[in-house]
């Protein structure tokens, strides 16, 4: 029972930083219909600019977090205005400008700091465990899950409740019909894009405190079960990105675990476990879970 526990809470945790990492996916692919593949370079950027704030910068875990949630949101934005924006009629572009930016990025993380990875400092308040039936669960696993939980319940209520979050979801419907009604549509392109920068900065900087190190190419690692998650989700659905980040979470972390000799190690086991999911679940739903924007 006791390893029935710690494996769903890890599985809980791993699928809480996918949920974070697929939600600006999710949000910018639904109002935008832009596939934006340096989004897991921005996990990395946020990743390194909460190492640097804590360790070189004198900041202190606490305080590092939110800097590199904003240092993120802030190459988001300009991503956003400088690459993506003059791009927006010309989709194939898109793709090869943002696959560009995702393996330029790292690059220049690997030139300035090395391909080494970085021990991430953990504080003290995070760095011990709690019994939970039985099971001894690292306290940092709770800390993701809150912060997904969170993150959803303002996205949520951001899409819901504001004047903004109505024309994300009016876009999503009829971005012709919204612009004719002399709404500025690309405001609300910088700040999905924004938001979207936002959380998947806030996922690199937990990364850390889950992996107990970070390394350029985790941003890009990360990215390809976002991209399962919001497949399976549904593109464009938020709460269907939270609910397929569980399973993925979930199934990889019970799968590794139960992982047979000869079928490629544990890991190899997990990430097979997750195809075969995504594969399954889109033979009997085509448009992943939800396949709308709420």
């Amino acid at each position: 029972m006791n390893t029935v526990v710690l494996l769903a809470c890890t599985g809980l945790g791993l699928g809480a930083l996918y949920f974070l990492v697929a939600s600006g996916l999710s949000l910018i692919f639904g109002l935008m219909d832009v596939l934006n593949f340096a989004h897991g370079a921005l996990l990395s950027v946020g990743a390194y600019a909460a190492w640097w704030a804590a360790t070189e910068g004198g900041l202190g875990f606490w305080l590092a977090v939110p800097f590199g949630t904003a240092v993120g949101t802030a190459a988001s934005v300009l991503l956003e205005l400088a690459l993506i924006r003059p791009l927006y009629a010309r989709p194939r572009d898109q793709i090869l400008a943002t696959v560009g930016v995702g393996l330029a990025l790292p690059a220049l993380l690997m030139g300035v700091w090395g391909s080494d990875a970085r021990p991430f400092p953990q504080p003290a308040a995070l760095s011990g465990t709690v019994d939970l039936l039985g099971a001894t669960v690292p306290v940092n696993r709770f800390v993701l899950i809150a912060a997904a939980a969170v993150v959803l319940l303002l996205l949520r209520l951001f899409l819901a409740r504001t004047r903004y979050g109505l024309i994300v979801r009016a876009g999503v419907e009829d971005r012709a019909m919204v612009t004719a009604l002399g709404i500025d549509v690309r405001k609300a392109f910088t700040l999905v894009f924004a938001i979207g920068g936002a959380a998947a900065s806030l996922g690199g900087a937990l990364a850390g405190l889950y992996f107990g190190s970070i390394n350029p190419g985790q941003g890009t690692g990360l990215l390809i079960f976002a991209f399962v998650v919001v497949v399976m989700g549904g593109m464009g659905s938020v709460t269907g990105a939270a609910v397929a980040s569980v399973g993925v979470g979930l199934v990889q972390q019970f799968a590794n675990y139960a992982a047979i000799p000869g079928l490629g190690g544990a890991a190899g086991l997990g990430d097979l476990s997750v195809v075969v999911l995504l594969a399954v679940l889109l033979l009997v739903k085509p448009r992943g879970l939800t396949g709308r924007l709420a």
